[in-house]
Parts: structure tokens; sequence; C-alpha cells
């Protein structure tokens, strides 16, 4: 069938899903196959459970039912992504295409794409990625879910090899762009941090090619030199400009001290103090980047600021929680060399009588492994905190190599972690908690 006859079908149900435990009724059931699982064995269960259609592929035993509900095609992921493409260049606003905003980066992609959500929010009405549904399945979904009234969507996406983001910018067609920054992670897949550079710039290109926009923070000097080896133009006198400058220092704006009562960042931008429920002076950025987001699209600066100062951070980014016994800093959904140094950094900043770091492993660093986690030992070790609990084999293989002068703890895993600290029943401490997603570093939590 082709895309058209199957957005007809689409149109009809308004939404999908590719998972059949989801199905509420009316869905189109897409039927994907990965490493481990195959949708095409549930695509009957998801009809029966109410999907409208189901979308399997030609090779499954299942495409050989004559049920007039399945949609059998040859691939059902491109299926879902030409499905998405279509959907977006269908997508108008008042007669003209609906503008869709690309945000990649190596950190603080999901919480600058959530704080560019609330800014927009307050004069549109947004769809955006749900979590960090960022992949080639998620981009997809996003797009898909935009709706009759949308009136501009925020797209996150995500990278781990080279290629990825031209493959989400050639689904989503964006109008906009944004790279948060660039960093070392994923370096098992991109090879190197210039592999990184010309991934995440992917957007810059796809954006140069369309004569489309691109919001640069200009204190950043890798995402200048990206900008500029495209041949971006930053000058507002040029007619051909694709730049959108924003930046703290740029625009003159600066980050206040934080301490253990008060350990939110703070920004002193236009006279205005912007106090923020966020936890790390790294997220002045995301926070630049909001602003800048909504200036454009002439949301008023006083609605901006009131939309960054309601967001509430979730799901281990960023927060700062108070407990019974000690005060936590969670990051703990992710982490590579860059993010641990600008927690750390942060860290260092808490004024508090004991300080206690506790760190996960970072994950596919490939060769550099070794190197990036003795590094960030020598940090942790050289703010001198009461105690360093090290969780992971490879921030023990760097503790053999380092002299460390500070107390040091290692943990094959994180339930380790948890039994240890149950024991030791701690009390009176700020708590730095981060690590990779794998590591699960939040089982801690619950016992401090």
């Amino acid at each position: 069938m082709e895309i058209m006859g199957i957005y007809s079908k689409f149109k009809e149900c308004g939404k999908v899903t590719t998972d059949s435990r989801a199905v509420s009724g009316g869905e189109m059931f897409f039927a994907l196959k990965g490493e481990n699982f195959d949708g095409n064995e549930y695509a009957m269960k998801a009809l029966e459970s109410g999907a409208r259609y189901a979308v399997v592929s030609r090779m499954s035993d299942v495409a050989r039912s004559e049920d007039p509900r399945l949609i059998i095609v040859d691939d059902t992921l491109k299926t879902l992504q030409d499905l998405a493409r279509w959907h977006r260049s269908m997508s108008f606003v008042d007669g003209r295409p609906l503008p869709v905003l690309a945000l990649t980066g190596t950190n603080g992609k999901t919480t600058t794409k959530e704080l560019i959500r609330e800014v927009l929010s307050r004069k549109y009405r947004v769809t955006a990625t749900e979590g960090n549904l960022n992949n080639n399945i998620g981009v997809p979904l996003t797009l898909l879910n935009i709706a009759a009234d949308t009136q501009i969507a925020v797209v996150e996406m995500g990278a781990s090899h080279p290629g990825d983001i031209k493959e989400l910018v050639d689904i989503a067609l964006p109008d906009f762009g944004l790279v948060t920054n660039v960093g070392k992670a994923h370096l098992l897949g991109f090879g190197s941090f210039e592999g990184v550079m010309k991934t995440k710039g992917e957007l810059y290109d796809y954006l140069r090619r369309t004569a489309d926009k691109v919001f640069i923070n200009v204190d950043n000097p890798y995402l200048l030199r990206m900008a500029s080896e495209r041949n971006l133009q930053s000058d507002p006198e040029r007619p051909y400009s694709l730049l959108l400058p924003y930046g703290l220092e740029y625009q003159e704006a600066s980050v206040l001290p934080s301490d253990a009562d008060c350990p939110y960042l703070r920004i002193s931008f236009r006279g205005r103090i912007i106090a923020t429920n966020l936890v790390g002076a790294y997220n002045a950025d995301n926070v630049m980047a909001a602003i800048a987001v909504g200036e454009y699209f002439g949301v008023p600066f006083e609605d901006a600021v009131s939309a960054v100062e309601s967001y509430m951070p979730s799901n281990k980014r960023s927060q700062m929680v108070r407990t019974g016994r000690n005060t936590l800093i969670v990051d703990a959904y992710n982490a590579n060399p860059t993010s641990m140094e600008a927690a750390l950094n942060n860290f260092s900043h808490v004024h508090a009588e004991r300080k206690v770091v506790m760190l996960g492993d970072m994950l596919e660093l490939g060769e550099d492994s070794l190197a990036e986690h003795m590094k960030v030992l020598s940090m942790a070790s050289g703010m001198e905190p009461s105690c360093i609990c090290l969780v992971g084999d490879e921030f023990r293989k760097a503790v053999e190599k380092l002299e460390v002068q500070a107390e040091v703890k290692c943990f094959a895993d994180s339930d380790e972690l948890k039994e240890w600290a149950v024991g030791e029943e701690l009390s009176g401490n700020v708590i730095l908690i981060k690590g990779s997603r794998g590591i699960r570093m939040e089982k801690v939590l619950e016992v401090l």
C-alpha cells in the first residue's frame, strides 16, 4: 500500500502505538521487530484489544491472514518513518507549514526541550517529544502526535553513531535547529570527539541546505567552529543570516552563587533574578536557550521567565531532594565525561560541612574509558569530600591506577552500594549522585 493510502487510514485513527499492551481503542499498531522481540507476533492481540489497524511485515506469519485490518508492508519501521514525514509535511498553521524545532546535543537536550516546551506553551499549543523518545522510533512517534491544533513542534534527537542525526532530520524536516553542546559521549560509537561534532553537526548541515534558522550558544567555541565550518552567518546585516545567537556572556547574564541552603540555579539577566528549580550552573545554558527560543517566537520575556521558574525537573535530572537525613543532588539519568565534569564543578561550589560523592561508571567510552574515569576520579578527589563511592569496573580500574588521598569505596554494582548505605545510615551530608543509565544509581536514593 502506498504511503498516501496508509495516511488516510492513519487519519481514521489519529494515533499510533508500537506496544500492544498500550492499546486502548482505535490506534494504528506498528509491529516493529528488534533484537529480542517481534511485534508481528502481537499484531492480532493488538487488534483484539481494539486497535483499528495493524501494520505488519510482509515476511511475517501474520501477513498470511486475510484480516482486512492488517496493512502489509515490506518494512514496518521505514513505513512508520515515512508516515511521520508525510504527516509532518501535511501539518499546517493558518495555511502555513507547521514550524518544527529540532534539538540535539551531548548534554542537556531533554532538560532544554522541556524548558522550551514550557516557555512556548505560554503562547502556543505545543507538541514535544515525551521523555527522551529521541531515536529513529521515538522521533516518528513524536511527529505522529502532532494534532490538528498544534501550532509548533519541538523534537528532541539523540545519536550514538555517525549518520543518526541525518536520518532523523530527514524524517522531521525541521525549520529550526538547536545543538545544546558537544562533548565526550558514546565514543565507542562515534570513534572520537571529532566524530561527535560531525554527527551533531548533521543538524546544521540540513538547515544550511534548507536556509533555515539555527539557535546557537555563541559562548561555546565548539558550536561556533561547527557553524563556521558550514559557512553559517551570524551577522544580522546579512540578508541570509541563519544564526540566532544567545549565551550567558553574549547576553551579559550571570549565574549567582549557590550553597546547601539555596542550591538552585539563579541567573541575573536584564535586571531580573531568574530563580529556577534546577540544580547546577551547567543548566544556565539550557535556560538561556529556552528564553532565546521564546523571544524569537514572540513569547514576552516575563512570561518566559515565569515558565522557566515554574518548571520542575523530573526523571533524576538536575534534581535536589531533601530527605529526613541528607540533601541529595540527583543527576543519575546518564553520564559522560563532559556532564561528569560539569556536575563535579557545580558540586565543588556547594558549601557544606560534609559532602559525599557517589559516581557510577560512564559507559560506551571505548578505548578512552580508563583515561576518562581517571580524570573524573582525580577531579572528585581534589574536592576533598568526606567520602567517594564508586560503582562499576571502570572506576575500580581507575582507583588501581591513581593514588587518591580521599576516602574511596568501590562497589561492583548499585545494589552493593545500596546495601552499604543501609549499614552506614548516612546523615547530615550533601550527596552528589551521578552515573550512566545502565548503572542505575537511583537505587540508592531510597536509603539516603
